[in-house]
């Protein structure tokens, strides 16, 4: 992790603010090591300690951002003592630990505690180590979700996909294909995460019985495509040699403002013209526009399926039996659902529905962009239903300001592509 110091700002402080603000010790969460924040971190730390965010103190305030943290069972503790003590409770320590009994509880035994917070923020900038901790999270706080490897990026970051569900009929949803619309991560992980509480509560997830959900679907999320671009447009890519290359890159195209224009994966490849779905035409309507080289956004790729981002996304398609599919992007609150003169069946229906809960607008892809997208690919390979949604309007990337808005927004879709499949 990179050491922090009075005076920096970005993304990395925020998450410093944002667990010392978990930790019981508010910090404005503006991205700025100001004096305010060096107060709360000296708190934090207890006694007399320099004001600075080295290898130790990310030490200790990681639990904050992925958590939870363990603790070692004493003779005498109980779950209330702990849930109390350790800032809890004491669902979410029986959820976390299902091999535990709570009335007979042995001395040495490790435990998780998971803090009594939501673990996904709507305050802070999405990377892929903040995506990281909260999957890993996620996982420990419920330890019925389970993980896949899809792939890596180009830079060898894992590209994970999380499972809620053990039902026969199989959706999938993902989002910041496009570097600078990583506002989507958070979607998924938030839905994600309301989905699992209502699960382990035994409750409902937005007036549907969520253990129906789970016993009759399978969900699948990859919440992140494109870290090494996401990285790179919320300044938190920790190579340089990758950074001086998008950078040249962005050079050839001065009319996109770098990073925040950034949409393309860290070699100037972007991902969702990728998929073998008219990628020739593609290539033909990218090229007329300019875009014939490695470019912040808008270049198909030397071949169909030359990203491995793209390529991981592909193959995780191809080996799963998925019925339906969402591909989360931004701008313009639209929903796309057609490719060509694909219409499988029940797809405008649905369509129509995710119109009606949503308000956005529900349209057939404009023909300079109706081409080698997934959802196009998906459509074309399966005859199945398919859909991109653009969320909010302004300029990308968009700010966490919008976010409850666009979650608020997207609920009703996020459960429709269940519940209208039945």
């Amino acid at each position: 992790m990179k050491e922090l110091y009075p005076g920096d700002r970005g993304t990395l402080v925020q998450y410093v603010q944002l667990a010392l603000t978990r930790a019981g010790h508010p910090a404005v969460i503006d991205g700025i090591f100001g004096e305010k924040t060096c107060t709360a971190l000296q708190a934090f730390l207890g006694g007399e300690h320099p004001c600075e965010i080295e290898k130790p103190q990310w030490g200790r305030l990681l639990p904050y951002l992925k958590g939870y943290t363990t603790y070692q069972v004493k003779e005498g503790d109980t779950f209330w003592e702990l849930a109390q003590r350790l800032h809890s409770n004491v669902r979410r320590i029986v959820t976390a630990n299902p091999t535990v009994d709570p009335q007979n509880m042995q001395a040495g035994t490790v435990l998780i505690i998971p803090y009594d917070f939501p673990l996904v923020s709507e305050e802070v900038d999405y990377s892929s180590m903040l995506t990281d901790w909260i999957l890993e999270g996620l996982m420990v706080r419920y330890p019925f979700l389970h993980e896949e490897p899809v792939g890596s990026s180009v830079m060898g970051r894992r590209l994970t996909a999380l499972h809620i569900g053990e039902g026969r009929r199989q959706v999938f949803y993902n989002a910041a294909f496009h570097a600078n619309e990583w506002i989507t991560t958070p979607v998924l992980l938030k839905f994600a995460e309301e989905y699992a509480q209502a699960v382990a509560q035994g409750g409902q997830l937005y007036g549907v019985r969520a253990s129906w959900l789970y016993y009759g679907f399978t969900l699948s999320m990859l919440p992140l495509v494109n870290p090494d671009g996401v990285d790179l447009v919320t300044g938190v890519l920790d190579q340089e040699e990758y950074r001086k290359q998008a950078e040249q890159i962005a050079e050839d195209y001065p009319h996109i403002p770098f990073p925040q224009g950034w949409k393309a994966n860290i070699e100037g490849v972007d991902l969702n013209l990728q998929f073998p779905a008219g990628w020739e035409e593609a290539k033909e309507i990218k090229y007329e526009q300019g875009y014939e080289s490695p470019a912040p956004r808008d270049f198909v790729g030397e071949a169909p399926l030359s990203a491995p981002e793209s390529r991981a996304v592909y193959d995780y398609t191809k080996r799963s039996s998925f019925e339906l599919i969402l591909a989360y992007h931004t701008q313009g609150e639209v929903i796309y659902w057609k490719y060509l003169d694909y219409e499988p069946d029940n797809s405008y229906r649905i369509a129509r529905y995710f119109g009606e809960v949503s308000g956005y607008a529900v349209e057939e892809t404009p023909a300079a962009s109706g081409y080698a997208g997934y959802k196009d690919w998906f459509i074309q390979e399966y005859n199945l239903p398919g859909y991109t949604v653009e969320v909010g309007r302004g300029t990308n990337p968009l700010p966490m300001s919008q976010f409850a808005q666009i979650y608020e927004d997207n609920i009703g879709i996020l459960l429709g592509a269940m519940t209208q499949l039945v």
